[in-house]
């Protein structure tokens, strides 16, 4: 009864888990990300350390994002602010492209789609095609790129209607997990 137990402990965990498919998932490219990071940004809101998760779900179709960056009171920012985030990458087989949702603590929801992978899959960019709850004709970027195994840079940039794009924040994150 004894080795039943353990066997079990071990294995339905693992059972549990979302199985890959035959061919492989069109999310391979983002299994870098999965795990705990920690992070420092610098932007706009001043200097701040953040902690994000990113896992599968729903039997491994989408990758999940939590984030929460905490930037203190500073000259840049005298009051502070905690900035939190989910989002969830998919894969859309009739553009052949990854979107993004993100939905901001703010009540901001972006929606973006892959611009760009490079083809050793080190560097990702994604374009809103909309956002809500903002004025009509701002736009946003996200680049990734990856530094090493366990390590990620991140520029968040935003335009103006009519405008290029400008620096918000620009964050380097590290693995923990």
């Amino acid at each position: 009864m004894y080795r039943l137990g353990l066997i079990l402990i071990f294995l339905v965990p693992a059972l549990l888990q979302p199985q890959p498919s035959p061919g492989g998932s069109p999310l391979d490219p983002l299994k870098f990300f999965v795990g705990h990071w920690q992070g420092t940004s610098q932007g706009k809101p001043g200097h701040g350390k953040g902690e994000r998760d990113y896992q599968f779900v729903l039997g491994g179709r989408f990758l999940q994002v939590k984030n929460k960056t905490t930037y203190p009171p500073q000259e840049k920012n005298l009051k502070g602010e905690v900035h939190e985030d989910i989002g969830f990458y998919s894969h859309d087989d009739q553009r052949k492209k990854f979107v993004f949702r993100q939905f901001h603590v703010e009540g901001f929801v972006n929606e973006y789609v892959e611009q760009q992978i490079a083809p050793d899959d080190r560097t990702l960019v994604f374009v809103t095609d909309r956002i809500e709850n903002i004025p009509e004709g701002w736009r946003a970027r996200e680049t990734y790129k990856i530094v090493n195994q366990n390590e990620y840079t991140e520029v968040f940039e935003l335009a103006r209607p009519q405008k290029n794009f400008e620096l918000y924040t620009q964050s380097h994150w590290k693995r923990v997990q």
